[in-house]
């Protein structure tokens, strides 16, 4: 997993709640059998029924923080939905609340969910919309989102934490231990089945 301690770009306004994660990535793209090329799917009904979605607007274009309304990612526990924006370039999603499952995928592929009050959202919807290429920084060291001279602090547990800023994902973190695990299997009896 790619280490996450500071990142700054233009983010893009979504102003929709509720969006579930049959929204983020309809079913039909979860045929693939890699956790990569999903960006094709992202919000697919969406850009193809609504011209005026902001992931089709040239300003946004290469934005990498996604802004959204309160319940991101919720419905069914698909890691796609967070794969596609991650595919896409999202580095983080700020939104006032997030599906619990989604929050823990996201954690755990480097994709920062960043809870923010619903007026910490709007304004900066607001600032996104009249200044496209204004620069959105997400601090995980300090917990914080920064914006011009605005500044929110976020809640983020210090394992969350030290998954991100040290590029941990699960195996990754298994790995840390494997002196430890191989200390332990060497004492296991010899009948008893073992790790080769």
């Amino acid at each position: 997993m790619q280490k996450f301690t500071v990142h700054t770009g233009t983010a893009l306004p979504l102003r929709r709640s509720d969006v579930d994660t049959d929204q983020i990535i309809p079913a039909v793209y979860l045929k693939r059998i890699t956790k990569t090329g999903f960006a094709d799917g992202l919000f697919r009904a969406w850009r193809d029924t609504d011209a005026a979605f902001p992931l089709e607007k040239p300003a946004f274009a290469g934005a990498t923080i996604l802004v959204a309304g309160p319940e991101f990612g919720t419905g069914s526990s698909r890691e796609h939905a967070v794969w596609a924006l991650r595919d896409w370039g999202f580095r983080a999603v700020i939104a006032p609340s997030f599906g619990d499952i989604f929050r823990g995928n996201s954690l755990k592929e480097g994709l920062v969910p960043v809870e923010l009050p619903l007026a910490a959202v709007e304004e900066l919807w607001t600032l996104v919309e009249s200044e496209p290429t204004v620069q959105v920084t997400v601090d995980v060291t300090t917990r914080k989102v920064l914006a011009q001279s605005r500044s929110w602090p976020f809640a983020l547990d210090d394992f969350a934490r030290l998954r991100l800023v040290e590029g941990l994902d699960d195996i990754a973190l298994t790995l840390r231990a494997a002196g430890a695990i191989g200390d332990y299997e060497a004492k296991r009896a010899s009948f008893l089945p073992a790790v080769h």
